[in-house]
């Protein structure tokens, strides 16, 4: 995946967020809600343009090197006094299978120890998500255990691994 970046997130990617939404295992592994109200991308996307704001959350466009849609990288929660954040990926079904994954969480984990100052980035994988688990261990995450039933959304309860990685631990293999 030659030429893959992370693009802040913006109004010019609606429409492929609006697809995205869609997909099967993107409304399974999500905090998604399901059935997606109309206005909820909208909304979600005002949440986090004003997170980038005031710096407590930050979401990115996966793009190819011809500027295509390949799937979301976010930061979920930038706690700076605490210097721990959670992130998130979503790859678009088109582009699963090709490393997106890998590559966009390594991006996006080294944009937040470098230019955010984190000390911990932290992950929350449904313990069906096989291959996100994967994408978290080439990535060098540690594996920390499992958050049983948490909440997920509205109606949705789900047993959450925990994945961690430190600014000093190792960046894995992705």
């Amino acid at each position: 995946m030659d030429g893959l970046r992370l693009t802040p997130l913006g109004p010019q990617h609606l429409p492929a967020l609006r697809e995205i939404v869609r997909d099967a295992d993107v409304q399974r592994f999500t905090r998604i809600p399901v059935p997606t109200p109309a206005d909820w991308i909208d909304t979600w996307l005002a949440f986090y343009e004003h997170g980038r704001r005031d710096g407590s959350r930050e979401a990115f466009a996966i793009e190819d090197a011809g500027g295509g849609f390949l799937g979301l990288a976010f930061a979920v929660r930038i706690d700076a006094e605490e210097a721990t954040t959670e992130l998130g990926y979503v790859v678009a079904p088109a582009a699963r299978g090709r490393g997106v994954a890998s590559r966009a969480l390594a991006e996006l984990t080294a944009w937040v120890f470098a230019e955010r100052g984190m000390h911990r980035a932290e992950l929350r994988i449904s313990v069906a998500n096989t291959a996100s688990k994967r994408v978290a261990e080439r990535c060098g995450y540690a594996y920390e255990g499992v958050l049983r039933s948490m909440y997920v959304k509205p109606g949705m309860r789900d047993d959450l691994e925990v994945w961690s990685r430190l600014a000093t631990d190792p960046a894995g293999d992705a």
